[in-house]
């Protein structure tokens, strides 16, 4: 016994040094790929030295003789950083991860291949200005002198993720810059979903229920719109259940989950400090690491510093030493769903208002890992390219003998987006910023800008021209043959919203409905936000002057307009109305919520119980109110909808039939509902973290989940890669974040600012800015997430453009010299 005991602890003994030394063999590897951010490299493609300086939060401020060895090593700096990131976003575009990932990314690979967005980036290159393309030229060789440095000193392969995939990677190229822009234009689109979303409810429901669970946002209204039935009799009438879940990777965001964000501007009038102040945080979803890379760099016009997406040579958003710019989603709707008929005798042609048309056509081969390569027919249409139904849940709303296409102002040629960003960032003033915004094709944004004089709002993106006699108005889709529903190209750059040195000495947009035009004038009829621009019009009216610190604040801020406005409908008839109830009963588990919430302000901070209980009473209120009607359709409904629930407990235009429940024969009234949805949560809320109440914290739901878009399933890997932090906040708080709204962690935090700033023009180098993760992609380096305590928090770091400072506690100084 005693030898076998020896054997087996030599055994065991043997197992654990081989896994210590397989575990420092992975990490040699793996920390290969660390840059040395003090070391000299020679380099081909600069005129003169070009210095990197990273300061202590690791954010490289760029500096060289002229603008294009600047732009040559910002290049450089984001392939040190963020190499797989930006391989990543790259292959996303031109519809190739299916080559390292098989065949579980087929469907975002048909997707990209059908909208052709790499092969317009392709084609928009030489649209641009020569000042842009010098730029994509210097900025393409920097990201290619890095990866030679890689391929030449053995580093690890740029990033520990090429161990694990493939990692053959083509020089970089102008249009791979472009084409991650008219990605991020994807990735911010959402009205191609909000559409056939409309007509999936409305085949189901009567239009005036439609306009209780899709209200249009407050103000004027609009000419009563035909049913989708009456204009597609023979289109599914079922509610059909959702498609699969989304694939890995898929660039398209769930409905409710596109672009989001919040900016705002002061004037000089309104500043305690005597000039402009701004502040701007837009709204991604999170990832490790963070789509943002914060960077300076010191052009011929002056030193520009602010957030950049690691692949494009722009700063997005930020300040020079005059002149302050943020972003945030304008809502505009440049999406347009048409639904083609096929010709009976030849399915390569559809109808349009010159008769029947073929298609063009052509091959697209996918190579995928594993597998063999696969073919796909890709289509377009005089009005856009053809999406099949499994897409989009399209199959759903496209009547037998007809296809869907989409027209899209991304998808074109001629995108001059890019210009107008470096234009932007060269500008001085507000005039030169507005100018600038003309070419932007898409993204649509709203520009917040300021000067040291004057503030000042501009939408920026090609807003198409629709004819006044649309049938649908762009709010579902329509007949694509007819001539009335097609684009007349791009409305003039005036017609975009404007707003300059307003009276009031304050503007702002948090994606909330900012015109009341007439259609075709509209903007849209969606919008991102009705509660919080409630909740910042207080917060900016209720001070005679502001400061960086109250912008600070106003960023921050975690009450919730939406829990003030409904608990007082919802609760109305349950508040202190109850029996005494014994201890354990669901009576008086009620009971304690309801003196909970009684007591309750609104703040959603992530150490108190009530904002989980008011928010999974809500959500399982609107589950409650909407699922007899809509069936299956309930689940796209994933995220509370404020003004369909006030329009139910308030009984607009008769909504409160919505607390009726059809299939059964008592009459339900709202407030049976509302009792028994607060039952649901409470008995949710119990099985997964427990029956007392006052313990509960909201931020151990309300979890951010800054996960890595590839390892961040994986086993074992997760753990280090993976960011998570409890957070306060919620769906329409200034704090903003977004919930996933699907089970099993229906409010884990999974869209936010991952950029927040604030710029004071009175001392511009005590501006602030900070992202949520930090700006190294590589999960062994220190500044992987060092940025994110500070994050969490409500912490900024310093934003100026003194070189001496960045100098003075830097982590490194890159220096390249040309080579020879």
């Amino acid at each position: 016994m005693a030898k076998i005991f020896r054997w087996l602890l030599r055994g065991f003994t043997a197992i654990v040094v081989l896994v210590l030394l397989a575990g420092v063999l992975v990490y040699w590897l793996a920390s290969r790929s660390l840059p040395d951010y003090n070391a000299d490299h020679q380099v081909s493609g600069i005129t003169a030295a070009v210095e990197i300086v990273r300061d202590n939060a690791d954010v490289p401020h760029v500096f060289g003789a002229t603008d294009a060895d600047v732009f040559f090593g910002l290049g450089f700096a984001h392939a040190q950083d963020r190499l797989w990131q930006m391989v990543m976003l790259r292959r996303t575009a031109q519809g190739r991860l299916s080559e390292i990932f098989g065949a579980r990314t087929l469907p975002v690979d048909d997707l990209l291949r059908r909208l052709d967005l790499y092969n317009l980036s392709v084609r928009s290159v030489e649209v641009q200005d020569a000042e842009t393309q010098a730029a994509l030229k210097a900025y393409a060789a920097g990201v290619n002198a890095w990866i030679a440095e890689v391929n030449e000193g053995a580093l690890g392969r740029g990033a520990p993720e090429f161990f694990l995939f493939s990692n053959q990677m083509a020089p970089w190229q102008p249009a791979d810059s472009i084409a991650i822009v008219k990605l991020m234009a994807l990735q911010l689109a959402g009205h191609l979903s909000e559409e056939v979303l409309y007509a999936r409810t409305s085949l189901l429901l009567p239009d005036e229920r439609v306009r209780d669970i899709l209200p249009d946002v407050p103000g004027e209204g609009i000419a009563a719109l035909p049913e989708y039935a009456a204009l597609f009799p023979d289109a599914p009438r079922h509610a059909a259940g959702d498609a699969a879940p989304p694939p890995p990777l898929w660039p398209v965001p769930s409905r409710g989950l596109a672009g989001a964000s919040n900016s705002w501007a002061a004037t000089a009038a309104r500043s305690a400090t005597g000039s402009t102040l701004l502040a701007n945080d837009p709204h991604l979803g999170f990832s490790a690491p963070s789509i943002w890379y914060l960077a300076r760099m010191e052009l011929q016009t002056g030193g520009v510093i602010g957030g950049t997406i690691p692949g494009v040579p722009v700063i997005l958003l930020g300040r020079s030493e005059d002149f302050g710019w943020g972003l945030t989603s304008s809502y505009m709707d440049d999406q347009d769903v048409y639904i083609e008929k096929l010709d009976p005798d030849d399915p390569n042609a559809v109808l349009t208002p010159d008769g029947y048309k073929q298609m063009q056509s052509r091959f697209s081969i996918i190579e995928v890992k594993d597998a063999p390569p696969v073919t796909i027919t890709l289509q377009w249409t005089e009005n856009g390219p053809v999406l099949p139904g499994i897409q989009f849940n399209l199959a759903t709303i496209t009547p037998p003998g007809h296809i869907t296409s989409l027209a899209w102002t991304a998808l074109t040629g001629n995108d001059t987006t890019m210009s107008a960003a470096i234009a932007l960032m060269r500008a001085k003033s507000v005039a030169e910023g507005i100018a600038a915004g003309e070419r932007f094709i898409a993204p649509t944004q709203n520009l917040t800008m300021a000067d040291r004089d004057t503030v000042a709002m501009k939408t920026i993106g090609a807003m198409p021209r629709r004819t006044a006699r649309h049938q649908s108005q762009g709010r579902m889709p329509s007949q694509g043959w007819l001539p009335e529903n097609r684009w007349q190209g791009r409305m003039n750059y005036a017609a975009n919203p404007e707003f300059v040195g307003p009276e009031g000495g304050i503007l702002g947009n948090t994606n909330n409905k900012i015109v009341d035009r007439p259609f075709p004038f509209h903007v849209s009829f969606t919008w991102g936000d009705t509660q919080r621009i409630q909740r910042w019009r207080r917060l900016m009216q209720n001070r005679e002057v502001h400061t960086r610190e109250s912008f600070i604040e106003a960023q921050l801020d975690t009450v919730s307009f939406t829990a003030r406005a409904l608990l007082p409908l919802i609760a109305a008839e349950l508040w202190f109305t109850a029996e005494a109830a014994p201890e354990g009963t669901p009576d008086r588990q009620r009971q304690r919520a309801l003196d909970l919430l009684a007591d309750w302000n609104g703040e959603m901070n992530e150490h108190l119980p009530e904002p989980l209980i008011y928010a999974a009473w809500v959500r399982a209120l609107q589950d409650r109110l909407i699922r007899d009607e809509l069936g299956p359709l309930s689940r796209q409904y994933a995220h509370v909808e404020p003004l369909f629930i006030e329009r139910v407990f308030r009984d607009v235009d008769g909504a409160s039939v919505w607390c009726d429940v059809l299939q059964s024969a008592p009459i339900e009234t709202c407030s049976d509902i509302s009792r028994q949805a607060l039952d649901d949560a409470l008995l949710w809320i119990g099985e997964r973290y427990g029956t007392a109440l006052e313990s509960l914290r909201w931020g151990d739901a309300h979890e951010a989940t800054h996960d890595h878009q590839v390892l961040g399933t994986a086993p074992l890997l997760r753990w280090f890669v993976n960011i998570r932090q409890s957070t306060s906040g919620g769906d329409n708080t200034l704090l903003r974040g977004r919930t996933s709204g699907r089970d099993p962690d229906p409010f884990q935090n999974v869209h936010g600012p991952g950029y927040r700033g604030v710029y004071d023009f009175a001392d511009p180098d005590s501006s602030v800015f900070i992202i949520s993760t930090g700006q190294s992609g590589h999960f062994l380096s220190r500044h992987y997430d060092d940025l994110g305590g500070l994050w969490r928090r409500g912490e900024y770091i310093p934003m100026s453009l003194d070189p001496d400072l960045a100098r003075a506690a830097a982590v490194g100084i890159t220096r390249l010299e040309p080579e020879g």
